[in-house]
C-alpha cells in the first residue's frame, strides 16, 4: 500500500510501502499448450490489473515485476508500482499475446530456476537504489509460478534447482497449475436469462441511514465500505435526490434466504414501500399496493429472496458506461422491501472458509463460555442507546472552521456544556458495555 504525495523528483519522506508484498508473477510457456490458455490468461491479467489500478484509496497491490520463460528466461516487466501504470502493464500483457502459439521449442529445465534467481536478485537491487525516505514494510517477495505442466513435476524440477538457493527471503513461492478445462459452475457470464413476464411494481425508495462517508470523523477513510459515490451508489444517489428520475430493478430469479451470504452484500440498505406518488389515480395505486403485500407475503411464506439487476435509462452496451449493479430484495414483517447491492465476480477476493470441527477444547470452550455470559444480553438492537459522539465532534470543527463569531455566546456555552476531547476517541464509541471482552481485530498480510 501507498501513502503520501509524490513528485517528479519521487517520492516524499512520509511515503511507506507497506502491508502488501513485492510480487513477481512468471508465466512459463510451452508449446504447444500456451495455444489453448494464451488469451483467457491475457484477458485474466488485463482484467485484474484494470481492477487493481482503478481501485480508489491506498494500493492493494505495491510492487510487482514479470517474467517470461519458454527456452529461456526474459524479465519483461521490471518491478514497477502498480497503481498509475496501467499503460504500461497492458502494453506487456500485449507484449504475450504476440508470442508464439504453434510450433516447438526445446525448454531448458535451468530457466525456471534462473527466473527466480533473477527475480530476487532484481528485488535486491531496487530495495537498495529505492528512494531515500521510502520505508519497505515488507523486504521479502512472494513469487507465483504460472504453469500449463503438471504442478507437481515443477515443483519437483524447482526443488532441484534451488536447493543451493537462499530462499530465506522469499516470503511465499508458489506453483499455480493451469488448464483450458473450464469449470461447469462458471461457464456462463449472465446469471440468468431475463423472464419474459413484465410485470412491475411501483416503489418509492426510502433512505434508511445517513451515509458515514459523507460526515468527518465518522469513520477511517481507508475502511468505507458504503461510499455512495462512484458507480455502485445509484440507489443512494436517487433517494437524495428531490426530483429522482425513474429506476429500474429488474428481478433475474429467485434464491433461497439461507443461500446468501452476509459478507457478500455491501453498501447503504435502502427501504421499498408500494408507491404513494400523487401521479397515479386511487384504484392504480390500490392495486399496486395489494400486488406489493402479496410479494411480502409470498416471499416470507417461501423463505425466498430476489436477485434483480439494475437497469440504466440508457439502453445498448458502452465501455464507457459504468458498470450495472446487482441487488438482493429481501422480505420484512412490514409493508417494505430491503434492498441491498451484492457482489459480482468482478468485485470477489478469494477467501477460503475452514468448516468450523465439531467440538473446540473444553478449557476454551469454558473461558468463552464465561466471557459470554458476562455480557448483558438485549433481544434487539436499538440504535437509539448508541451514541458515538457525532454532534459534539461536528458542533467542534464547525466552531473551529467558522471562528469565534460570538464569543460571549461561545463562552456561555462552553460553562454549561464541556465537550469531551475526541482525540483519544475511536470512530464509533458504544456506551454502557459489560464485561472483560474484546476482539481484536488483524489485517491479513
Amino acid at each position: 500500500m501507498y501513502h503520501g504525495r509524490t513528485t517528479g523528483k519521487g517520492l516524499s519522506t512520509a511515503t511507506q510501502i507497506y502491508q502488501q508484498p513485492p510480487r513477481i508473477l512468471i508465466i512459463h510457456i510451452t508449446l504447444p499448450s500456451w495455444a489453448d490458455i494464451c488469451s483467457n490468461l491475457c484477458e485474466a491479467l488485463q482484467n485484474f490489473f484494470s481492477l487493481a489500478c482503478g481501485l480508489m484509496g491506498p494500493s492493494r497491490m505495491s510492487l510487482f515485476s514479470l517474467y517470461m520463460v519458454q527456452n529461456q528466461h526474459e524479465c519483461i516487466l521490471p518491478f514497477v508500482q502498480v497503481k498509475g501504470n496501467f499503460a504500461r502493464l497492458q502494453a506487456c500483457i500485449s507484449e504475450l499475446r504476440m508470442l508464439q502459439r504453434e510450433g516447438c521449442f526445446r525448454p531448458q529445465t535451468s530457466s525456471l530456476k534462473m527466473a527466480v534467481e533473477d527475480g530476487l536478485q532484481q528485488f535486491k537491487q531496487y530495495s537498495r537504489h529505492v528512494t531515500t525516505g521510502t520505508v519497505l514494510t515488507y523486504t521479502s517477495p512472494e513469487i507465483t509460478i504460472l504453469t500449463s505442466q503438471p504442478g507437481k513435476e515443477v515443483v519437483k524440477q524447482l526443488e532441484e534447482g534451488l536447493k543451493d538457493t537462499d530462499l530465506l527471503r522469499v516470503r511465499r513461492l508458489q506453483v499455480v497449475e493451469i488448464s483450458k478445462k473450464v469449470p461447469e459452475d462458471v461457464d456462463s457470464v449472465s446469471p440468468v436469462e431475463e423472464p419474459s413476464n413484465d410485470a412491475c411494481l411501483k416503489c418509492d425508495l426510502q433512505e434508511r441511514l445517513l451515509s458515514p462517508s459523507l460526515l468527518p470523523g465518522t469513520a477511517d477513510g481507508s475502511l468505507r465500505m458504503d461510499d455512495p459515490k462512484g458507480i455502485f451508489g445509484t440507489l443512494y444517489q436517487l433517494t437524495a435526490q428531490s426530483s429522482a428520475c425513474h429506476y429500474k430493478l429488474r428481478v433475474i430469479k429467485a434464491l433461497k434466504s439461507s443461500g446468501v451470504c452476509e459478507s457478500l452484500t455491501y453498501g447503504l440498505p435502502i427501504i421499498l414501500k408500494p408507491t404513494s406518488c400523487w401521479k397515479l389515480d386511487w384504484d392504480e395505486l390500490e392495486s399496486n399496493q395489494q400486488h406489493f403485500h402479496a410479494l411480502c407475503h409470498s416471499l416470507l411464506k417461501r423463505e425466498w429472496l430476489l436477485l434483480a439487476k439494475g437497469e440504466s435509462s440508457k439502453q445498448g452496451h458502452n465501455p464507457r458506461e459504468p458498470a450495472c449493479t446487482f441487488y438482493v430484495i429481501m422480505p420484512s414483517r412490514s409493508l417494505t422491501l430491503l434492498v441491498k447491492a451484492v457482489a459480482t465476480r468482478e468485485l470477489l477476493l478469494p477467501s477460503p472458509f475452514p468448516l468450523l470441527s465439531e467440538d473446540p477444547p473444553d478449557d476454551s470452550l469454558k473461558a468463552v463460555e464465561s466471557m459470554l455470559d458476562g455480557l448483558e444480553l438485549e433481544s434487539t438492537y436499538n440504535p437509539l442507546q448508541i451514541r458515538n459522539h457525532l454532534y459534539s465532534y461536528l458542533n467542534s470543527i464547525f466552531v473551529k472552521s467558522q471562528g469565534r463569531l460570538h464569543p460571549s455566546w461561545e463562552s456561555q456555552a462552553q460553562r454549561k456544556v464541556q465537550f469531551p476531547s475526541l482525540s483519544h476517541l475511536p470512530p464509533l464509541y458504544a456506551q454502557n458495555s459489560r464485561g472483560p471482552f474484546s476482539l481484536l481485530l488483524i489485517p491479513n498480510p
